[in-house]
């Protein structure tokens, strides 16, 4: 049975044991029904092989870094050099010699300007208008749970999905780090050595601040999806406006709106590698996401309510 056969059949019961559900009367969904609705959700996504790809892409990206390092470097120099570069590279590529933790920081410094938010930016764009588009959404609101359960499903789902993908490439980043490169003591940003141990624990803490800074895009995307009945027009439309708020974040006349753009602060992860933490772009860069999923959340939340489904 099909997940929307599974969905209608779970509505379809009589309201109470016994005895028929009255005349135009839905049966109200049990919590039980809703966790399996959740279930069902981030069960169908991690099992496309469009997921799959995805995330392969990604985890291959640390990989990619790694080798290329190692290869540049097995004569004893410095990444950048050879190159016209002064040996330091892009942020905390210099340092992954030295320390292989560093391709974590370096792997996500790498992708979270496009590949990261890109990824994200599929799966939003397809939740809702995928569905539509392959006629399967309105056999899922058949269901007791009705659209806003339907749609916290499908959110949490992308959240999810931006969680995993963050945990992958930074994984992937450690595995390739800790087989290419020695691992030890920790120099942070600000100078200040710590063990390897707390140097685990900040990788941790830097995964969780790039996978919060992506909700933003992340819902975005999941409101642009509600607009179409195209998950193709949606992916689009979510991925175009991705690279058009990057350009705009990189034009100095454009500094006044910038620091309301959701990519504005996505490098404020590296504040944690300092020792004391810096507070204030972290900050800002969790009210600025807040934000973001508040007003998109909300449209989303109106304009699913609201669509006349017709397919």
């Amino acid at each position: 049975m099909s997940r929307a056969e599974a969905s209608v059949s779970e509505g379809a019961g009589p309201a109470k044991p016994g005895g028929p559900a009255p005349v135009g009367q839905a049966r109200r969904p049990s919590p039980l029904w809703t966790l399996a609705l959740f279930r069902s959700e981030l069960g169908t996504t991690f099992r496309r092989w469009r997921t799959i790809a995805l995330l392969g892409v990604l985890a291959a990206v640390p990989v990619l870094v790694g080798i290329a390092v190692k290869i540049e470097t097995s004569d004893g120099g410095s990444f950048g050099e050879g190159r016209g570069g002064d040996g330091q590279g892009p942020a905390f590529f210099s340092q992954i010699t030295n320390n292989g933790i560093f391709l974590v920081f370096a792997s996500l410094a790498a992708t979270l300007p496009v590949f990261l938010p890109m990824a994200i930016g599929v799966i939003a764009g397809d939740s809702i208008a995928g569905e539509a588009g392959s006629g399967t959404l309105r056999y899922l609101l058949v269901a007791p749970a009705g659209r806003t359960r339907l749609l916290l499903a499908k959110f949490t789902t992308v959240m999810a999905f931006c969680l995993v993908a963050t945990v992958v490439v930074a994984a992937a980043g450690l595995a390739t780090g800790a087989l290419l490169f020695p691992l030890g003591d920790v120099t942070l940003i600000s100078g200040t050595t710590v063990s390897f141990t707390e140097g685990l624990v900040r990788a941790l803490a830097v995964a969780g601040v790039v996978a919060y800074s992506v909700i933003g895009i992340a819902t975005v995307g999941l409101f642009i999806s509600t607009l179409t009945s195209s998950g193709i027009a949606a992916m689009a439309a979510t991925v175009g406006l991705l690279v058009t708020v990057q350009i705009l974040d990189t034009i100095p006349q454009l500094h006044a709106i910038q620091p309301y753009l959701f990519p504005h602060y996505w490098l404020s992860f590296a504040d944690v590698l300092r020792e004391p933490v810096y507070w204030d772009q972290l900050t800002k860069n969790f009210g600025l996401q807040a934000l973001y999923v508040a007003i998109f959340g909300s449209a989303a939340w109106a304009r699913f309510t609201a669509k006349d489904i017709t397919a």
